[in-house]
């Protein structure tokens, strides 16, 4: 199992495609707000949003020794997030570089831009 130090910071949506298809075990965590999340999101996808993180850090407890993908809108905020959780202690985190619009730019047009 590849901890932080070994994981590349950085996925791009080909690979997390990959890995949804395959059925890997990992949580793709959505950071992006409600709205959006309503708006365009991966099937599969958790989310919680970067702004309510630091109260709800604990419901990704049980996901500590689980890959954790993050994404958001373009992958600044997942960034963000994905840095913080390798922080507190969270071994294998990855952020999904470009986030839900390379998303539906390159896997699945299905998914709306906005």
């Amino acid at each position: 199992m590849q901890t932080n130090e070994e994981l590349p910071l950085e996925l791009d949506v080909h690979a997390v495609a990959e890995k949804l298809q395959r059925n890997d075990d990992f949580l793709l965590l959505d950071v992006r707000e409600p709205s959006e999340y309503t708006m365009a999101k991966i099937d599969g996808s958790v989310l919680l949003p970067m702004s309510e993180l630091a109260g709800r850090a604990g419901e990704l407890d049980p996901h500590q020794a689980r890959l954790i993908v993050v994404h958001c809108h373009h992958g600044g905020r997942s960034l963000q997030v994905t840095h913080a959780l390798r922080a507190s202690g969270f071994s294998r985190v990855q952020n999904m570089a470009g986030g839900i619009d390379q998303w539906s730019l390159q896997i699945d047009a299905s998914v709306p831009r906005y």
